[in-house]
């Protein structure tokens, strides 16, 4: 499309530094908020770009339309039939309508309609125009930023996340009227608050980026996390080392700079005697820093800042950055030493201080429940229930230490420093470190039985208790994050192959509480609730809930069994015969859910008339046969397959049978026959429910 007839379409919100967690979600919601306004209007765009800075966000959107196209629309009246009375005169429906829409009765037309013939009317709606609009379009996608606290600044009522300080709003070289935060819209831009502390004027829309180069901005976020990683990267090979960059870190510095310049630091390798985690944390949880690894992957004494100037002088920068740090890694090998004087056993007593629930106690009574727990799982699972229980007794101990209080994100890994110092089991130290496992999404399961046994009793002593007292999360509130609970119990149980289900581990964990302090039904609701979370679980694998729905409907609630049953029903509605099966088994549901007959009994072989019917019962009997060792060894592909051979005289069956005929007998022996192809289904899934 030509200038003459698209223009383009900038805007920007200028403010005081923001924070740099929720930066790119506002930015991307700003544009897709103008680009939606656009849309809504009839007006085309051919490219949306958002940009985030400390200091900005903005969306420029190019090749929009300047004029959207007309739209013919019909507006419907009454019906035809109630149009005229029996003398041929309008009736008072039809001019009301007529008379609504500023016409006469005479100038209606008919319309056809899904719903029968109506009076009504076309009209050309003329397109609006990009300039008439593009001050509403921006008001709309402002207030919809994801602001998740406001603020008010000086004297006025506006609200937003941090001060606005300017606005930026043109269509192509033209100032578009927009008033916000009692600011006025202009073409003025700022640059860098230290390179370029001054306005800088936008000729045209399209001048966007390039202008705030030359005030040393980097505006789009994608460019400058980029050029953070490049720069990283080649510090870091220049070292012979691997830089640690991870996403969640490099959004973050991402949105700390507008013009990023890559610096190494280091600091004394005494502090490598401090574990490597303690350094890792205070280096990037609370400086932004990038750690550094050698070839056998152990910590360096070294580190990368990004800082937000090119500095004539870098070593003055890199200075101040480990004079920052030293105190912080100083902090560490003090609480670490002071930590080993004491022994991670005897802080048990102190988390009676430490309140887990105020219904639910301490953490010391948290701590009594998931060791009996621990050591039934570990029994269960095969594992030694003595190392189980011991790293339960001790998995919450270091909450009380100096480290972790100083350094939280440490839970477990302090712990487990402090037992292998104090001389536990290796795999009791393990158990301690790994009952946190999964932490997140992806993240690493246990490795061994005893710690597995650990982690889930963790977790389900947390989800019976909440749940049990009616602490129900919902969709906005999950304080203490059962969701994710939810998950690592799946992946564990799943990772295990365990036989254990869920409702005997839920009823096993509500032993541990006192007696009326929880709901008796807590078993119930919490295995429902985590096998609500399946759903997700095999949407990310691109299994379609139907598949899940089938195989629950069988009443299992054993992951690691409904895990096998899902993967084989997967693979076996890719087949031909799947699909066919599907419909016949909810066509069977259907009869059976009708049937007034005793359908407990065996089927009758003389009173099987048809052929058809003869050879569906010779199929399910030979079926059965070879059913069994088959589900015995949980071998549900391979039970599949056998069941898809049904498909042929299923089909005839139901061409050619009668099902629900006059003869009771007959009709009975058809229902307990249709029972039997029903049951060989559902003891792996109900494909009904696909």
């Amino acid at each position: 499309m030509s200038s003459d007839t698209t223009a383009s379409l900038l805007f920007e919100l200028g403010t005081e530094e923001l924070p740099a967690g929720p930066l790119a979600e506002m930015g991307q919601a700003l544009c897709d908020g103008i680009a939606r306004g656009l849309n809504d209007r009839g007006l085309l765009f051919e490219q949306a770009s958002w940009f985030a800075t400390p200091r900005r966000l903005a969306a420029l959107i190019t090749g929009v339309t300047r004029v959207a196209p007309d739209i013919n629309e019909q507006i419907l009246g009454p019906p035809a039939s109630a149009a005229k009375d029996g003398d041929g005169n309008w009736t008072g429906a039809a001019a009301g309508f007529a008379r609504k829409q500023g016409i006469e009765p005479d100038d209606l037309e008919l319309i056809d309609t899904d719903k029968g013939t109506r009076l009504g009317l076309t009209r050309t709606v003329a397109g609006v125009n990009i300039s008439a609009v593009a001050g509403e379009i921006i008001t709309e996608a402002v207030s919809g930023i994801p602001v998740a606290k406001r603020m008010r600044w000086g004297r006025g009522r506006s609200e937003f996340l941090r001060p606005v300080q300017w606005l930026v709003a043109l269509l192509d070289n033209h100032v578009v009227p927009v008033e916000l935060f009692e600011l006025q819209a202009d073409r003025f831009t700022q640059g860098h608050r230290f390179h370029a502390p001054h306005a800088i004027e936008l000729g045209h829309a399209k001048d966007y980026q390039e202008a705030l180069r030359h005030g040393w901005v980097i505006a789009d976020f994608s460019e400058r996390r980029a050029l953070i990683r490049e720069q990283v990267l080649k510090i870091a090979d220049a070292e012979g080392s691997v830089a640690v960059i991870g996403d969640d870190l490099l959004n973050e510095v991402t949105g700390l700079v507008e013009w990023p310049v890559a610096l190494k630091g280091s600091f004394d390798a005494k502090f490598l005697q401090v574990p490597a985690e303690a350094l890792i944390s205070s280096m990037r949880e609370h400086q932004k820093y990038f750690h550094l690894l050698d070839s056998k992957n152990q910590l360096l004494p070294l580190f990368i800042t990004v800082s937000n100037i090119e500095s004539s002088n870098p070593a003055t920068v890199i200075e101040g950055n480990e004079k920052v740090i030293r105190p912080r890694l100083s902090d560490a090998v003090f609480f670490f030493e002071t930590d080993k004087q004491t022994t991670l056993a005897s802080r048990q007593t102190r988390l009676e201080g430490v309140v887990f629930q105020h219904k639910l106690g301490t953490v010391a009574d948290k701590t009594q429940r998931v060791t009996a727990l621990a050591g039934w799982l570990a029994l269960a699972l095969g594992a030694n229930s003595d190392i189980a229980k011991r790293g339960a007794t001790l998995a919450k101990c270091d909450l009380v230490s100096d480290m972790v209080l100083e350094f939280p994100e440490l839970q477990g890994i302090a712990g487990a420093h402090y037992a292998r110092h104090d001389g536990e089991d290796n795999a009791v130290v393990e158990a301690i470190e790994q009952h946190y496992w999964p932490k997140f999404s992806g993240d690493a399961l246990p490795t061994t039985n005893e710690a597995a046994s650990v982690a889930l009793a963790d977790r389900f002593d947390t989800m019976v208790g909440i749940f049990g007292i009616g602490q129900v999360p919902t969709g906005s509130k999950d304080p203490f994050a059962l969701r994710r609970a939810s998950v690592g119990i799946v992946r564990i149980l799943i990772e295990l192959d365990s036989n254990l289900s869920l409702h005997e581990i839920c009823g096993q964990a509500a032993k541990g509480f006192e007696s009326g302090l929880i709901d008796n039904d807590v078993a119930t609701l919490v295995t429902e609730y985590i096998l609500e979370r399946l759903r997700a679980w095999y949407e990310d694998q691109d299994i379609g809930v139907g598949i899940l729905r089938a195989v629950l409907a069988t009443g299992i609630d054993n992951p690691a069994e409904i895990d096998h049953r899902v993967k084989a029903l997967s693979k076996f509605a890719e087949s031909d015969a799947a699909t066919g099966l599907a419909a016949a088994n909810k066509r069977v549901a259907n009869i059976l859910a009708k049937s007034a007959d005793d359908l407990s009994g065996p089927v009758t072989g003389g009173d099987l008339i048809e052929p058809e019917e003869k050879a569906l019962f010779e199929n399910l009997t030979h079926t059965k046969q070879a059913l069994e060792p088959l589900l015995a060894q949980g071998k549900y592909s391979e039970a599949l397959s056998i069941l898809s051979q049904l498909h042929a005289p299923v089909d005839a069956f139901f061409d050619k049978v009668m099902v629900n005929c006059e003869d009771a007998d007959l009709r009975r022996n058809r229902h307990r026959l249709l029972t039997e192809l029903r049951n060989q289904f559902v003891s792996i899934a109900d494909i009904a429910q696909m």
